[in-house]
């Protein structure tokens, strides 16, 4: 076993690339005096509220290894330990990198134009990328050197699943109620531009792009990168015809250690394309990582397993998110979006009802391609297939991560162009690549919510497994309750989390307002505002905000299982999977469709900024925010951590479920003749764990 040492050798090789990376942006110039205090002010601010936020998940973490090592194996809760602690590296890495970014790649348009910026702001994103891709391949592949277990195996799973949403929930939070805040004083009411300095929610906006869309989408691929590989690693542990278990288990490893090298190459492949344009440069880049992956993949597959049925499987994801990607592309930068803004002459309302109509719209198309993925995959190698599909589309996550980090980097880039004073020829070189962000931002939440819904399927098959549930059956009232209670559950945390960003974002409001009028020369420019208030106001509101929903997330699923049964939990994993998937799908489109509608108008169509036509847009995007960046991201999330929970809670449920069920069943019924048919059907379920009834609530269907 030890001879694969080689598999985790190359991860941490991956972290020393990453951190060269690291070394090189900083070489960069960082502009004058103005621009170098704008990043020290955002850096500070993201560090302050990561460590507030990293303080509240450490209580968390302590929590679950306790209940975890008490109910299942302390082995399980020390692997869950540490795919916390990788997805919280990964966040601080790549936050590190990012904050230090914006301001260079702003000086790289001042300096060389828009290919100095992009270059600058890829490499600050790739520190990211390259550190997600590592740290999964370093955790999964040493976890899997010294155990070859995947129930332990599994508890790193689900560490990264629970830390993921909490990033992803706080981060979002943070970054909408700033935002929010910052748009509807600053531009609607003040009628001043984006980003200027006599904002005072101008940094916290800034500092929110840098703990939403890196810190939190980082931990949110983490989660689905090491899901897609554990879901795969479990279904294969049984083993198969063709090859043995062993040799199941390790291919996914196998395959993200492959892909990890791909995006290395993809990376470096950037210095070649940076000159052409943008758009073209970012996605020639990922094509070079995909193709290599491509090739390395048919003759690991050969090599290893014999035959290529499993490298079919893979490829079926890898052009699956592919093919979401570029849909997810059309509806935030295509036609829809130029729909959305013409709508806007109308006014908020006709603009909004054009957005939310294009998000439902854009659910059409991904929906129908992952349905052909799954079937082709399980075609090529059964629920194996499935789970090799999510690997696939996430094997090549350190180039997919680099280019949506890119994002929010050339979106503070932009910010810092604003508030240092820099002119409108490198304000238009910024908002291109903002602009280009958002589309970047769009795919690789594609990619996510896709391989959430393979991951899920898989982590649904594995879960199967686990406890004997062979069928789920609809006939029965109890599955149907859960399938409710599933689909119920996006919903529920989508409103936990746009009404956090509202009640944030409204004491945001009205400190800014209050800035503006109590601070005597704000307007004028010859007063500060105090920022740090608002950044604080942020981190409070986000924070506090945060816990509802991850709590949740964990304590329903072990609820339905425990007091309902298998049958029922296992409609609650279908109903969450398919629910969660449409509105993700909905949510993030519709929101970054609303955000590039505006942007489209402030490049001067239609009037351009300043016009009630722009005021609409406005609003429209101030609804697609939290939408985009909250609640959106936040359903991928949700429908694997409930599926890798009730997976590594599956011993927990055949132990204490009949007992549960039996104290339920004394509570309910007496002693007499009436109860021996139920005493009876009891008989077959102590004998059987394959279906878990709940008798007491079936004697009231009686």
């Amino acid at each position: 076993m030890f001879d694969l040492i080689w598999i985790p050798a190359l991860g941490l090789l991956g972290m020393v690339i990453a951190l060269l990376i690291y070394l090189k942006v900083l070489t960069y110039p960082q502009g004058n005096e103005k621009m170098q205090e704008i990043g020290e002010e955002v850096r500070k601010g993201a560090m302050v509220f990561l460590k507030r936020e990293y303080s509240i998940i450490f209580i968390f973490m302590v929590a679950m290894f306790l209940v975890l090592s008490a109910f299942i194996s302390i082995y399980t809760a020390f692997a869950f330990v540490c795919g916390a602690v990788c997805s919280l590296a990964a966040g601080f890495f790549g936050l590190q990198a990012s904050t230090r970014s914006g301001n260079r790649a702003c000086q790289g348009a001042v300096e060389g134009g828009a290919s100095k910026a992009l270059l600058i702001a890829f490499l600050g994103g790739s520190v990211m990328g390259i550190s997600v891709a590592a740290l999964g391949v370093i955790g999964l592949g040493l976890f899997f050197i010294f155990t070859q277990n995947s129930v332990i195996i599994n508890g790193f799973a689900m560490g990264a699943s629970s830390v993921a949403l909490f990033a992803r929930v706080g981060g979002g939070i943070y970054t909408k109620s700033a935002d929010v805040g910052a748009d509807l004083v600053g531009k609607l009411e003040a009628g001043i531009p984006e980003d200027d300095p006599r904002n005072p929610g101008v940094i916290a906006d800034n500092v929110g792009d840098n703990v939403g869309d890196t810190a939190g989408m980082g931990a949110d691929l983490f989660e689905s990168y090491v899901g897609s590989v554990v879901a795969a690693i479990a279904i294969g542990s049984t083993g198969a015809v063709f090859a043995s278990a062993f040799q199941l288990m390790l291919y996914p490893i196998i395959l993200i250690t492959l892909g990890l090298l791909a995006s290395l190459a993809g990376i470096f492949s950037m210095n070649i394309f940076k000159r052409i344009n943008p758009q073209t440069a970012l996605r020639s880049s990922t094509y070079v990582a995909g193709l290599i992956f491509i090739i390395g993949a048919y003759f690991v597959s050969l090599n290893m397993l014999g035959r290529v049925n499993e490298f079919w499987a893979v490829i079926t994801g890898l052009f699956c998110g592919v093919l979401i990607g570029v849909e997810s592309e059309y509806f935030t930068s295509g036609r829809p979006v130029r729909e959305i803004a013409q709508n806007a002459q109308s006014g908020a309302a006709p603009a909004i009802i054009s957005g939310l109509a294009s998000g439902f719209k854009s659910t059409i198309l991904p929906i129908l391609t992952l349905g052909a993925a799954v079937l082709l995959a399980y075609k090529f190698s059964g629920l194996y297939g499935i789970a090799l599909s999510g690997v696939g589309m996430l094997a090549t996550i350190g180039i997919v991560m680099s280019t949506d980090s890119y994002g929010p980097i050339a979106d503070n880039a932009g910010g810092c162009a604003e508030m240092a004073g820099l002119g409108d020829s490198v304000r238009k070189v910024t908002d291109k690549l903002d602009s280009l962000g958002n589309t970047t931002a769009a795919i690789g939440k594609g990619f996510a919510i896709g391989s959430a819904a393979l991951t899920a399927l898989a982590l649904f098959a594995a879960f199967q497994q686990a406890v004997g549930l062979k069928v789920i059956d609809l006939a029965s009232p109890l599955t149907v309750v859960g399938l409710f209670i599933g689909a119920a559950m996006p919903l529920l945390i989508a409103a936990l989390t746009m009404e956090a960003v509202g009640r944030a974002a409204y004491k945001m409001v009205n400190e800014i307002r209050r800035q503006f009028r109590e601070i005597k020369g704000l307007m004028e420019g010859t007063a500060k505002p105090d920022t740090a208030k608002c950044v604080d106001i942020a981190t409070k509101g986000a924070l506090r905000e945060m816990i509802l929903p991850g709590i949740s997330a964990l304590i329903v699923p072990i609820a339905v299982g425990l007091l309902l049964g298998m049958q029922a939990l296992g409609g609650f994993l279908a109903g969450a999977t398919v629910s969660g998937v449409l509105f993700g799908i909905f949510m993030s489109n519709a929101g970054g469709a609303f955000d590039n509608a505006k942007k489209w108008i402030e490049e001067g169509n239609l009037g351009g900024k300043g016009t009630p036509t722009h005021a609409a847009a406005v609003v429209g995007d101030t609804l697609g925010d939290p939408m985009k960046d909250t609640s959106g991201p936040a359903m991928n999330i949700l429908i694997k951590l409930m599926a890798v929970v009730s997976l590594v809670f599956a011993p927990m449920f055949v132990v204490y479920t009949p007992i549960v069920t039996e104290f339920l069943r004394s509570l309910f019924l007496r002693e007499g003749e009436g109860n021996k048919r139920v005493e009876g059907e009891l008989e077959g379920f102590y004998e059987s764990l394959n279906i878990i009834w709940f008798p007491a609530t079936e004697v009231f269907y009686r």
